[in-house]
């Protein structure tokens, strides 16, 4: 049995709608209206502790199993048992035909790459070179704004790459950045 944690208006609201014959949710505390009204349902409804459409909001059985009350039997079987018959074959063609007309999930993974004539490949191949690049050598051949570069290097380039970026500063001159050893 899992805990469903609830407000004290959820717990109001269940217990009343716990009490009635059908399980219909037909009151609310005085303070609860409008939007109020509809955040409750909404939250009760997230947690599948009720079903139904619009007006018509009914407890579930998890709702029943929230409160530590055991939901109200149903009946199960039609008097005629030809009929319950035909209902359970019935039942079980629809079943089959909802799980037949389902898309299945297809999953593909993806493997991150670069074009060897994008932005990013002009970057790394900057970066690669003896003299590296600094960040206005490389503003300049794509057309981004510094932080944007920055930016590429720890999001892009360390953390989905996994790439290594050293960097240097000579006195008088611009920090100028390299590809390191790959980050394990």
């Amino acid at each position: 049995m899992t805990s469903t944690t609830l407000t004290d208006t959820q717990r109001q609201v269940l217990e009343h709608a716990a009490e009635q014959p059908d399980g219909r949710l037909t009151w609310f505390p005085d303070h609860v209206k409008g939007g109020a009204r509809k955040k409750v349902i909404d939250g009760l409804c997230n947690k599948a502790l009720i079903t139904g459409v619009d007006a018509d909001w009914f407890i579930a059985p998890a709702g029943y199993e929230a409160l530590g009350r055991i939901p109200p039997a149903l009946p199960t079987t039609h008097p005629d048992p030809e009929v319950e018959a035909a209902l359970v074959a019935t039942e079980a063609q629809w079943v089959a035909e909802k799980a037949e007309a389902e898309p299945q999930p297809v999953v593909v993974e993806r493997q991150p790459r670069t074009r060897e004539n994008s932005k990013q490949a002009a970057v790394i191949s900057m970066l690669q070179r003896p003299e590296g690049a600094t960040v206005a050598q490389i503003c300049a051949s794509t057309g981004w704004l510094a932080r944007t570069v920055r930016g590429t290097f720890a999001g892009t380039f360390k953390k989905k790459l996994g790439l290594t970026i050293t960097s240097e500063k000579a006195a008088g001159r611009d920090r100028v950045y390299r590809i390191g050893e790959v980050a394990q």
